[in-house]
């Protein structure tokens, strides 16, 4: 075996370990998003909805606890995760269609 073949054989092992890795770390954060993605659509539609409307103008009014958590009653932590969202969402379309393109099976 010549020097050449062990430089390849290693760079390509780095490569496996690295796609291996990467690849484990992707589906493992699919799943992660499958479980939640339910909740994610529910909460888009409370966002745009009247319930969103009445929660948020208690809110403004003070008739909301102080100590209660409501970053969902702010006008941007909703509207910045479903424009994160749908940007994700055309990244991994995009990435799925190059892989399909590129790969031979």
């Amino acid at each position: 075996m010549n020097k050449r073949q062990i430089d390849r054989i290693t760079k390509m092992e780095s490569y496996l370990d690295d796609s291996e890795k990467a690849i484990r770390e992707l589906s493992e954060a699919l799943s992660k998003y499958e479980e939640v993605r339910d909740r994610y659509y529910k909460l888009e539609a409370y966002y745009g909805s009247r319930n969103w409307m009445d929660d948020f103008e208690a809110d403004e009014e003070g008739r909301i606890p102080a100590d209660l958590k409501r970053g969902v009653l702010s006008e941007d932590a909703v509207y910045d995760l479903m424009t994160e969202h749908r940007e994700l969402m055309t990244r991994m379309q995009r990435a799925v269609l190059k892989s399909m393109e590129e790969t031979e099976f």
